[in-house]
């Protein structure tokens, strides 16, 4: 028989004849070949093409993202530098809270806290929204709000400012959770985890169509982990549910329903305290700075509902709309001064919140390609609305007493009586319309052009006093966004882009006047390359941020809108597949941030951004079907960190920079049941992962810890 894998024209030919006979529904040229011998044997033939959705690809990259865009687009398109953790990437690594993967994501910093409670930062910047399928949601790290990664299919970063489609914001980028769709065959999967500190967690997830002809499809994601920490007195217990419905209206219309539900349960723990100087103290990693009355409990809801048309040529129009209702509860202490030479703290601060917060996000857009001088070009115009209403009781205070870093009994310790002091309630409403065009004056460079218009309209309102303590309005602001991608070859491009955000701020001058919102530009140029027929991306990049307006207090206390940072550097990164079943993610970032001028001209803005970072991952899995091995992966990463800091008042605290190394192992006993050991911090190093005050926010990593996962796919 003849061999058509060594015969690369007959296969060219055979893949036509597939794709004929796909089309026209009949196997053309099969009669013929039955005339010459009635039994043909064919290799399988995969017809594969670009998709959004990343699970079941296997791959640590993909060929559309939508971050900092309203539709999916490759990556070589968007003139900013992009990063993307696909199914398989967060699988691989174990990561359950979005925050344990932005730990290990390139060009990422984060903060350490409570899983879930983490502070994430980009470029020296606070990411202060989350976007769900493109719709955005408020962030802050204190109240717990980060979705459990159960329910996502992949994450898409966008770092630098994204002010066309976000409007006012920090600069740090976007961050998008691709929500796990309906899919269009019944599948599912269970999976069990047991690991160090007593940690269980169990994932539940099925869906398919729901009718015969597959119109309406369903989907269910349910999963539970509670367990302790390395850290005496402390837990971490979580919960997640999770539905959405897919509906073809019409063959070009679909009509998709979401619904999730989040509750968190934590003893909170706040970090060590330094000694005066700031010196950081070598304590047990599992040394304990609260009260056993520490507590934080919260619930997030979110109900997302979109429609999506697709046009006969090739465009296609979105509405969506994303209703959140969260709120949190806590009370929870730390030490409540710096140690002395015996490991002597004095008091113990605490702090009580009662949170709740609605949210609601409106969007909605049409993008059309047109013809013109022989080439494709693009039009997008669109319009969103947001609202946030936040209700927020706030108390804190300081017990008194001394407590001992090496003998610490967090049940000796009184619990306080709530007063709460502060009562607000806060409205926030923005307004915003944008469009995009994208023009190709010739076949490989494509001019990109965009601006923005916003209404933004808050205000605080003093429960206690009945009075407003903050009013803020702007009207017609515009942000503008300019970028042009030039391919170089088929493979590799370069660009360029120009963007802007803007913040409100809260603070008055002379006068009595808001000062004018914070107002930063980003310049970014740079290659990317998609290699090996899209397997692997590449990125290599040079940007330059620059923000003026923020507030500076003169030497009469009074507030002026004079300071300006600047942030720059460059980043590098390349994921996917390097080999058949070798994937790999790693990058490298260099950050320099400093202020520009006033009384801390020169000295550096984001201490706790390190100069250098370096984040490496990769899992080979061996294929050899006639072996033992057959389904055994091996995988492993590596995060460096050069030195950071904090200031503390006049205080600096410096830590030394680090390295991690983690380690994977698994095995796929058939298709359909698999384990996966993960060992992180295989070398038990001792390191803080963060620094903060001389009192509290200084974190060690985690020690060495283990997680055995069992999965069954059905």
């Amino acid at each position: 028989m003849t061999d058509f894998k060594q015969r690369p024209d007959r296969q060219r030919i055979l893949g036509l004849l597939v794709t004929t006979s796909i089309a026209s529904g009949s196997w053309i040229g099969a009669s013929a070949a039955q005339e010459a011998d009635p039994t043909i044997e064919l290799d399988t033939v995969t017809v594969q093409g670009s998709s959004y959705t990343t699970e079941g690809t296997e791959s640590y990259t993909t060929d559309l993202i939508s971050v900092g865009e309203k539709e999916a687009r490759s990556p070589r398109e968007i003139p900013q530098t992009t990063t993307v953790l696909t199914r398989a990437r967060i699988e691989d690594s174990g990561y359950t809270s979005l925050d344990t993967a932005m730990r290990e994501t390139p060009g990422i910093v984060v903060l350490n806290n409570d899983n879930g409670r983490s502070s994430i930062f980009s470029r020296g910047y606070e990411f202060d929204s989350l976007y769900f399928d493109g719709l955005p949601a408020p962030l802050s790290s204190v109240y717990g709000t980060q979705p459990d990664l159960a329910i996502v299919d992949h994450i898409e970063i966008l770092r630098g400012p994204s002010g066309l489609f976000g409007g006012s914001g920090e600069p740090a980028g976007a961050i998008n959770m691709a929500l796990k769709k309906a899919p269009d065959v019944w599948r599912g999967y269970v999976e069990t985890q047991y690991g160090s500190w007593d940690t269980k967690r169990a994932e539940l997830d099925a869906g398919g169509p729901l009718n015969e002809a597959g119109t309406i499809r369903g989907r269910i994601v349910g999963a539970y982990q509670t367990g302790n920490n390395m850290v005496d007195v402390v837990d971490n217990e979580n919960g997640v549910a999770y539905g959405t419905v897919s509906i073809d209206v019409t063959e070009q219309t679909t009509a998709t329903f979401s619904v999730s539900h989040l509750e968190r349960d934590i003893t909170p723990y706040n970090g060590l305290p330094t000694y005066s100087d700031g010196t950081l103290i070598d304590l047990d990693r599992s040394t304990y700075t609260g009260a056993d009355w520490n507590r934080f409990d919260n619930s997030v809801d979110d109900y997302i509902a979109e429609v999506e048309h697709k046009f006969d040529d090739g465009g296609h129009a979105r509405v969506a709309l994303r209703y959140s209702d969260r709120d949190a509860d806590f009370l929870y202490g730390w030490a409540g001064s710096s140690a002395d030479q015996n490991g002597n703290v004095n008091g113990i601060r605490y702090i009580a919140r009662d949170f709740d917060e609605t949210s609601l996000a409106l969007d909605a857009f049409v993008s059309k390609p047109f013809m013109l001088f022989g080439q494709e070009h693009n039009v997008l115009i669109g319009a969103d609305y947001r609202k946030i209403d936040t209700t927020l009781l706030a108390a804190s205070g300081v017990s008194s007493g001394t407590y001992n870093l090496y003998d610490w009994n967090a049940s000796a310790i009184a619990e306080p009586t709530v007063d709460y002091t502060s009562q607000t309630d806060s409205d926030q409403e923005q307004t915003g319309i944008y469009g995009q065009l994208r023009i190709k004056p010739i076949e490989r460079l494509t001019l990109i052009g965009g601006g923005r218009v916003s209404w933004y309209d808050s205000s605080t309102e003093n429960l206690l006093s009945g009075g407003t303590d903050d009013e803020i309005k702007i009207d017609n602001h515009f942000t503008p966004y300019l970028g042009a991608v030039v391919d170089l070859t088929d493979q590799i491009s370069t660009y360029a882009s120009y963007t802007e955000i803007f913040q409100p701020q809260t603070y008055f001058d002379a006068n009595g006047d808001l000062l004018d919102p914070r107002q930063g530009d980003q310049y970014e140029l740079g290659f990317k390359g998609e290699f090996f027929d899209g397997a692997l991306n590449g990125t290599l990049a040079y940007f330059n941020f620059r923000e003026e307006n923020r507030a500076l207090q003169n030497t009469a206390g009074i507030y002026e809108a004079l300071g300006e940072v600047e942030s720059k550097g460059v980043e590098f990164e390349v994921s996917g597949e390097l080999l058949p079943d070798w994937q790999v993610q790693a990058g490298y970032t260099y950050t320099e941030t400093k202020y520009l001028n006033g009384s801390s001209a020169g000295s550096v803005f984001s201490p706790y951004t390190p100069e250098h970072q370096v984040q490496i991952w990769t899992d080979y899995t061996f294929r050899d079907a006639d072996a033992w091995w057959d389904g055994l992966s091996i995988g492993g990463g590596v995060k460096i960190y050069s030195d950071f800091s904090a200031v503390s008042g006049l205080t600096t605290i410096e830590a030394p920079g680090y390295e991690v190394v983690d380690l994977k192992l698994g095995y796929e006993f058939n298709e359909n049941l698999s384990a996966k050991l993960q060992i992180n911090n295989l070398f038990d190093e001792k390191y803080y992962a963060r620094v903060g005050s001389t009192s509290v926010f200084n974190f060690y990593g985690e020690e060495r810890n283990a997680m055995l996962s069992v999965k069954a796919q059905f």
